[in-house]
This record gives C-alpha cells, sequence and structure tokens, in this order.
C-alpha cells in the first residue's frame, strides 16, 4: 500500500515533504520518499493519493485519563462495568482524533491494562496503551477522593510501587502538590519513590504545578514532570541537562479558567461534581494561564522536551482536546512542525517507543494520520481527520 498526499510532516520538527509518499506492508513502514521517486521503484503497488492533505504520524497524547467518571451527574451508576465502557469510548475518540498512543497517568485499578488485553484480543478499538496505576498521594493529598492510593513514608511508598509494578504498571505516578504552594510529600518520600521505580526498571510521572514542589521533583529525579504551572525556563534548563521531560498540559488550565469564569459571570447551574470542585480555584487558573502565556516559550528554549497531553477530566471540556493543546503552543510562539513533534517523536523517545512508533520511518509500526490541509502551515488542519492506521491497521475513515 502506498499512500500520497501534496504534505508530509515526518515527526522530527524540522522534515516537511511536499508529494512525499509512504510503503505499508503489513504492519511496518517499508519506506518514506517524494512520490516520483517512489511510484518508480514500486510500480505494481496500490495508490492512494489523498490530494491537498498532510500525512504525518499517529499522535500520542502524554498525559490522558480515559477512565476518569468522576464527573459525571449520575455517578450511582458507574459500577465496574459501566466506568469500562465509558473507558472504551474515550479510546475511541483518542483515534477518530488521530492518537494512536497514549501514556494514561492513572485511572481504577486494572482498567487500562484489561483495556489493552481486550484490544490485543480484537474485542474492542483502543490505542496503543501505557499506564500507571491508581497513582500514589499522602494521606488526604491530591486525589484520594478520585481513587488515588494514599501512602505516607517511603516504607509504604517502595511496598506500594512493587505492588502496582506487580500488577501491571507501565510507570509509576505520585502526585504531590495540587493547588496552593504545600508540597504534600517530602524530599525523602519523593527521591525514595523514584529510586524505587528507577530500581525497578520503571519511570515515574509526578503532578506538580506550584512552587516549591516542582524544584523538589527536579530533585528527586522524575523523568516527567506533569503541568508544571509555574516552571521557570532555569529549571527547564536543568531539566533538559537531567533529561527529564515537561508535559504543561495547557489547554486544561486555559479552559477551567474560562468555564469558571463564566460560571461567576452568568451564575449559570454549577451543581455538579466538576465545577462546583473548581470553581473555588480560578484565581490559581487564571495565574496558570499567564505563566504558561509568559513563560511557555521560553522554556522550550531552554531545551527541555516538551511533551502533549490533555489531562481534560470535566464533564463540560471537548473530549481529548490534543488538538487544542498543539494549538496553544502554535499562539505561544512554537512553529506547526515543532508543535508536532510534542506529540510525535518526544513521547516516543521519553516513553522508550522510538524503535516502535512516534515518526514516519522505515521499520517502525505504521502509526499514520492523514489530515485535510497543510498541518506544517496551519495547526488547526489538524481537526479534520480523514484516516487513521494503528500498526497498518484502518482503525478510523471519515
Amino acid at each position: 500500500m502506498l499512500l500520497t498526499a501534496k504534505t508530509m510532516i515526518i515527526g522530527d520538527g524540522k522534515t516537511v515533504l511536499t508529494h512525499g509518499a509512504i510503503l505499508i506492508e503489513d504492519e511496518k513502514i517499508i519506506e518514506v520518499g517524494t512520490f516520483d521517486e517512489m511510484a518508480k521503484r514500486y510500480p505494481n503497488e496500490d495508490v492512494t493519493d489523498f490530494g491537498e492533505a498532510t500525512i504525518l504520524p499517529g499522535l500520542i497524547d502524554a498525559h490522558i485519563h480515559l477512565g476518569y467518571y468522576w464527573t459525571q451527574p449520575d455517578l450511582y451508576n458507574y459500577n465496574d462495568f459501566m466506568i469500562a465502557y465509558y473507558a472504551q469510548k474515550q479510546a475511541q475518540i483518542c483515534l477518530e482524533k488521530g492518537v494512536t498512543t497514549i501514556r494514561d497517568c492513572c485511572g481504577p485499578q486494572f482498567l487500562l491494562q484489561t483495556l489493552r488485553l481486550a484490544a490485543e484480543k480484537g474485542y474492542v478499538k483502543a490505542p496503543r496503551i501505557l499506564h500507571t496505576d491508581r497513582g500514589i498521594c499522602i494521606t488526604g493529598g491530591h486525589g484520594h477522593e478520585d481513587g488515588i492510593e494514599e501512602v505516607d513514608g517511603v516504607d509504604n511508598i517502595v511496598h506500594t510501587i512493587r505492588r502496582q509494578k506487580r500488577d501491571g504498571a507501565d510507570w509509576i505516578k505520585m502526585l504531590t502538590t495540587n493547588r496552593d504552594d504545600i508540597c504534600e510529600f517530602t524530599q525523602e518520600e519523593l527521591t525514595g519513590g523514584v529510586l524505587e521505580a528507577h530500581r525497578l526498571g520503571l519511570k515515574c510521572v509526578v503532578h506538580a504545578g506550584t512552587s516549591p514542589g516542582i524544584q523538589m521533583c527536579i530533585d528527586a529525579g522524575f523523568d516527567t514532570i506533569e503541568h508544571g504551572n509555574f516552571l521557570t525556563a532555569e529549571q527547564g534548563r536543568q531539566m533538559a541537562e537531567n533529561g527529564q521531560a515537561w508535559t504543561p498540559t495547557m489547554f486544561a488550565y486555559h479552559f477551567l479558567e474560562a468555564f469558571n469564569q463564566k460560571v461567576q459571570e452568568t451564575a449559570i447551574d454549577n451543581s455538579n461534581k466538576s465545577t462546583e470542585t473548581y470553581s473555588h480555584h480560578l484565581d490559581f487558573f487564571a495565574s496558570s494561564v499567564g505563566s504558561y502565556k509568559e513563560n511557555f516559550k521560553k522554556i522550550y528554549d531552554s531545551g527541555v522536551k516538551i511533551l502533549a497531553g490533555t489531562d481534560m477530566v470535566m464533564l463540560e471540556a471537548p473530549a481529548v482536546p490534543i488538538v487544542e493543546e498543539l494549538e496553544l503552543m502554535v499562539r505561544y510562539g512554537l512553529k506547526p512542525i515543532e508543535a508536532i513533534q510534542t506529540a510525535t517523536t518526544n513521547p516516543a523517545e521519553v516513553f522508550d517507543l522510538a524503535d516502535v512508533t512516534g515518526s514516519l520511518t522505515a521499520g517502525l509500526q505504521a502509526d499514520v494520520l492523514v489530515v485535510k490541509g497543510d498541518v506544517s502551515q496551519d495547526i488547526e488542519a489538524l481537526r479534520d481527520v480523514q484516516f487513521v492506521l494503528l500498526g497498518g491497521k484502518k482503525v478510523h475513515e471519515e
């Protein structure tokens, strides 16, 4: 199968081919080049020409919660079966938006492990899944009301990490700040968790939005820092030197700021859990938006590896807003192909999947997204998905 379109983005943040083509056999990418060259080399291949469109790697969402059902208004209906159906629906939306790989950053125990197995057996369609277990917070800490495990002390953290690995976690997640300046875990607990995860061959991710928690997590050695609402360019340089990555999840905070501002201004009903929980943090959301606007490009220029993640769990929010996240990156100074890199090669490298996915490169799995228009010039073209392959298999077609 030979696919071609007017524009092809490789995923490395710089390479764009005009009238590029990609040869796919079985699950793999065999060769990538210009259509003229490829057509001469493979004259007997069936050709699909998407015309005025862009071919690019399937996207990677580095921070998502497929099973986050807690903002549903009818929570009493959400037994284990309903939660599984809900998560499968979110997985389907991922594919419809061109997201072929995800890192789920905590959900109900065994949910993602089971969903991945169900997809492997062909019972459902889902992206390639990496996941943490339920996440780890202190007693009464951020997330405890949403199924996060409450664990105190280094020894207990070590025990929990070992059990989560036993139960199938690919990553370990700790949560140490909420929407204030309190770092919930001590430095000893953070460092101990990282050391044990790394000793067992697992990478670890941390929810840290405020100072001094962000710096404590950098010092502890977490592989990726999520949100980092008030991360500085100097901290970005430290992370780059340490080989750490940043998942800013900017759209989540922009949406929360705008939505809750609307709640206050219009007095619309905010009786469901999502708005009731978040509305009293409006100043935090506004400050976060200001910080991203001021610092995002500076942090990008510091050299730290940035990953695109959505982390949007509010009932009222768009599902899997990966395009909205990339649009914000472009608004704050990135070129479209640089933004695409944060959802392709960057996370593939951090997730140790660079020899599997993340770019249009010979030998990798054929995770391919086709959208109408020229994404290298207009990031919003990502909204018009035409065709999606996961491992060479069609999982969505408009």
